[in-house]
């Protein structure tokens, strides 16, 4: 069955058929192929995977990233950035990574971090004399961290899929995600200072206050999330209440970005792409109906243990799995699918289940920025005005970077389940 529903849902996906439709009909042709299941059970099995709790912090946290990148607060936010870090040896490339690493703290989407600030990173770079090539690659790259730094949707939607603490998968993805800043930031030192680009200036306490206070209230929303969700005051889906109405006062209200009048057309963009990602959870719930029926997870748990040797050998292999995975299919569809299928057979050889969340959330992450099905990738070149060959030529040394920081997280688990333990979450 499980081979069938794969198979099928490969034909379609190249057929051209959106990947949630494809998904749900390969799922629906082999359940009624090989089973007597009724066809009242398959609706309620789909309504079951949308009617969560935890998933409706999922359209909340997009509100909140739309409402950040149509009220102009990325400008601010790069302000800062550029004051804090722009001084140093490299400094434009240190701005793109502190930048999204920062907006990533406030929208928890890659694909918004590109779309708001991706220009402005590529043109400052650009006057500070990096190639046009460079600077493209590294704002691709460095967008994956909106997606790993908390508030992230794709952890969200990892936890609610693994019925797991999403406070706690939150927190586990922060140091992963500060991690791979700071190797990024090596990296462009490296690159900068041999090729003799960006070199330093003088350090502007006066431009950091200044640039500082004026990003400080959109700033506070991951801070809000953080320590509301770690101390208990609130849920994750209250927290993502909590920071849509913040963001709402400050667009609206506060900084007046954005009008009443453009609140419907939000609504409208947060309800599609919420819409989108649900029709994604409903139709991968009888794709892991099948796999479960099917018994793939104890057969991908007997093959794991009779080629590894341990749990980091088997998180090695997921993560060169979920890389070539990640090229072919959305994120969130992976995850979907791969999530009740891989964990169970993984936790079982050793895995922890924490680490292996963030590093699937952290791998698939990769997807955004590869081809062919890239979204980030083509929102990069749509910005940037560059064909996609271009792009990539420019995104090689930033994505190996990536890949290595990536692999340092699966063979070091200390790294991500630390600091949780540390704080006793874990």
């Amino acid at each position: 069955m499980s081979i069938a529903l794969l198979v099928l849902f490969l034909l379609l996906s190249a057929l051209g058929v959106p990947l949630a439709v494809a998904l749900g009909l390969a799922a629906v042709a082999v359940i009624f192929a090989f089973t007597s299941t009724p066809i009242d059970l398959l609706s309620q099995s789909m309504f079951s995977a949308m009617n969560s709790f935890l998933l409706v912090a999922v359209p909340l946290f997009i509100f909140v990233g739309v409402l950040m990148e149509r009220g102009r607060v990325a400008e601010k936010l790069f302000d800062f950035a550029e004051a804090c870090v722009g001084w140093m040896p490299g400094g434009m490339g240190h701005v793109n990574v502190v930048s999204s690493v920062i907006f990533g703290g406030v929208s928890g989407s890659s694909v918004a971090d590109i779309a708001s600030i991706g220009a402005i990173e590529i043109k400052a770079m650009e006057r500070h004399g990096y190639p046009r090539g460079y600077a493209v690659g590294m704002t691709l790259c460095t967008s994956t961290l909106s997606s790993i730094i908390p508030p992230s949707i794709l952890i969200v939607i990892a936890g609610s899929i693994a019925n797991v603490s999403i406070g706690t998968l939150l927190v586990a993805g922060l140091i992963p995600g500060l991690f791979i800043a700071f190797a990024f930031m090596v990296f462009n030192h490296v690159y900068a200072v041999r090729h003799g680009y960006n070199p330093p200036s003088p350090i502007n306490l006066r431009k950091i206050i200044v640039t500082g206070m004026g990003a400080i209230l959109p700033m506070l929303t991951p801070v809000i999330l953080l320590v509301g969700i770690v101390d208990g005051y609130f849920t994750p889906t209250e927290a993502a209440a909590i920071a849509a109405l913040y963001t709402l006062f400050l667009a609206v209200v506060l900084y007046r970005t954005i009008g009443i009048g453009e609140l419907p057309g939000i609504v409208v963009e947060t309800a599609r792409t919420s819409g989108t990602i649900l029709f994604i959870a409903a139709t991968a719930k009888l794709a892991a109906w099948v796999f479960t029926f099917d018994g793939l997870p104890q057969q991908v748990a007997a093959f794991l243990g009779a080629v590894s040797t341990g749990p980091t050998t088997v998180l090695i292999l997921v993560f060169l799995f979920l890389i070539v995975v990640g090229m072919f299919m959305d994120a969130i569809a992976a995850m979907f699918i791969l999530i009740p299928v891989l964990l169970p057979p993984a936790v079982s050889l050793g895995v922890d289940p924490m680490h292996f969340l963030v590093v699937t959330v952290i791998t698939l992450t990769l997807g955004l920025v590869t081809p062919p099905v890239g979204v980030c990738l083509f929102a990069a070149a749509q910005v940037a005005k560059m064909s996609i060959e271009d792009v990539i030529k420019g995104a090689m040394a930033p994505m190996s970077i990536l890949v290595l920081a990536i692999l340092a997280l699966v063979l070091f688990p200390m790294l991500t389940l630390g600091p949780i333990r540390l704080m006793g979450l874990y």
